[in-house]
């Protein structure tokens, strides 16, 4: 497994490019605008990509969904939580933030401890609602992608419909803490971090 941080669209979301080296398939985790950026480094690479996974459906981290799913001809995966969200500019933002409106229907409705394959690569989704109903992280090998749960230092706000400071504890402390301390955490935004120096440093989690 290899990937490659992009931070993508005006508040610079992480995407993710997670590629199997062998084979070259590849899922891109919350493409947030770029299209073109992204093209780029598909076509560089010799991708082939099969798929976009979303750590949810939010404004910021859709923003190439279209653009993507026309180009390649790929499922498109959100947590079934979040599903109703991509179907409608005003809950996921897309009619005030960014530059695009984004209305689309997901190929296919995830959900907790579900496996996708990608070439010889799989992820376990995580359910970690709090940001939204449907957040997920998704695991692989010793990387946890966090979405706009867990962030270094910090935790996703819980101010829009759908979030809750309550829920986004309990996820964190009980699917995320659990994980081996070594494990490598990539977020939505910012820097990456470990579970272990999260647990140790995390103000909201003392």
């Amino acid at each position: 497994m290899k990937f490659i941080r992009i931070p993508l669209g005006i508040y610079q979301a992480n995407c993710y490019v997670v590629s199997d080296e062998e084979t070259k398939k590849t899922a891109i985790i919350d493409p947030g605008g770029d299209f073109n950026t992204l093209k780029q480094v598909i076509e560089e690479k010799k991708l082939s990509v099969e798929c976009v996974i979303l750590t949810h459906a939010h404004a910021d981290h859709i923003g190439a969904v279209l653009d993507l799913k026309n180009h390649c001809d790929i499922e498109i995966m959100v947590h079934d939580g979040d599903y109703d969200m991509l179907k409608n500019k005003r809950i996921n933002h897309s009619d005030v933030m960014g530059n695009r409106i984004i209305e689309m229907e997901a190929d296919k409705k995830l959900k907790d401890n579900d496996t996708i394959s990608v070439g010889n690569m799989e992820f376990i989704v995580i359910h970690t609602p709090g940001h939204s109903k449907g957040s997920i992280c998704l695991k692989i090998d010793n990387v946890v992608f966090t979405g706009d749960t867990l962030f270094a230092g910090s935790i996703g706000r819980t101010d829009l419909k759908g979030g809750s400071f309550k829920e986004i504890i309990k996820s964190i402390k009980e699917k995320l803490m659990i994980l081996s301390e070594d494990t490598k955490v990539y977020p939505g935004h910012g820097p990456s971090t470990t579970i272990k120096e999260e647990k140790e440093n995390n103000p909201f989690l003392q």
